[in-house]
């Protein structure tokens, strides 16, 4: 069993996973830092391109976003509703745009008033956070599991830490093949899922959480006693089977993330490309 990777062949696959931490990492601290919603769904717009671009299968885009589409509504209409404050900071303002008053005698909003400002806001938060789920597979769907560790290790990253979430990547097929068996075996008793309510189907999700944690504990244990009959360290001065050798792509591209990222930096200190305020009131 393998974790998720791509089956397509792009320039994602070739390049080294030590550019890819760095593209991830930039790509990251700029989403966190732009405030304005046009840099920040542009960004999103980009990462996702490349996404379908590498290959990352559409039915995982699809279900990232119905995941989060309920998350991302409830975030713009609490911003909506109440960030008044840090958003007449931003403008350097005291009056906002209010687009509706909520009744005064409904329970808790009674009497607030959705303002534009705060919507706006809001969807900065949503392609923030989309562009940081997005970035994720883009990385490491694009990289097999072998060469993301001889990667990490080139990286100085500790040898432990780079076990540990190779075999977090290992083991999650394992888990998601138990909960199929687990279901498969309930169907065969005669449980129709398809059938129940949500509320019915949430208490027999809730009953399969038992032996799969029982069965995720029995599996950690008997690694434990591999690792232990091999004298396993957690020295990273160890042969590897693969090797990580950084190419000319991978150095134009580092060089090119390391440009954007100076460029970014400099274009939203000195002239506020990424404000908030940025192209919507200026």
């Amino acid at each position: 069993m393998k974790f998720e990777t791509v089956d397509k062949q792009s320039i994602f696959t070739r390049l080294d996973f030590r550019t890819k931490l760095l593209m991830m990492a930039i790509i990251t601290i700029i989403a966190f830092v732009w405030e304005s919603p046009v840099t920040g769904g542009l960004l999103t717009l980009l990462v996702g391109s490349a996404c379908v671009f590498a290959g990352v299968k559409l039915e995982y885009i699809s279900t990232v976003l119905r995941v989060t589409i309920p998350f991302y509504l409830l975030i713009v209409i609490v911003m909506g509703l109440f960030n008044t404050a840090q958003v007449t900071k931003l403008l350097e303002t005291e009056t906002l745009t209010p687009i509706f008053s909520v009744p005064k005698e409904w329970f808790w909003i009674g009497g607030l008033t959705m303002n534009q400002e705060g919507i706006i806001y809001g969807l900065n938060i949503v392609f923030k956070t989309l562009t940081m789920v997005l970035i994720i597979p883009l990385g490491i769907f694009t990289t097999d599991i072998n060469d993301m560790v001889v990667g990490m290790v080139k990286a100085n990253i500790p040898y432990k830490i780079v076990f540990i979430f190779s075999s977090t990547l290992r083991f999650f097929p394992l888990l998601l093949e138990e909960i199929q068996g687990i279901l498969e075996a309930q169907r065969l008793r005669g449980l129709a899922l398809e059938k129940m309510g949500i509320i019915k189907k949430v208490t027999v999700y809730a009953t399969i959480a038992v032996p799969l944690i029982l069965n995720a504990m029995a599996k950690s244990q008997k690694l434990e006693v591999v690792l232990q009959s091999k004298a396993f360290s957690g020295s990273s001065k160890r042969t590897y089977l693969h090797d990580s050798i950084l190419t000319q792509t991978d150095y134009i591209c580092m060089i090119s993330f390391i440009i954007f990222f100076l460029v970014a930096t400099i274009l939203y200190f000195q002239w506020g490309v990424g404000k908030f305020p940025w192209l919507l009131y200026s």
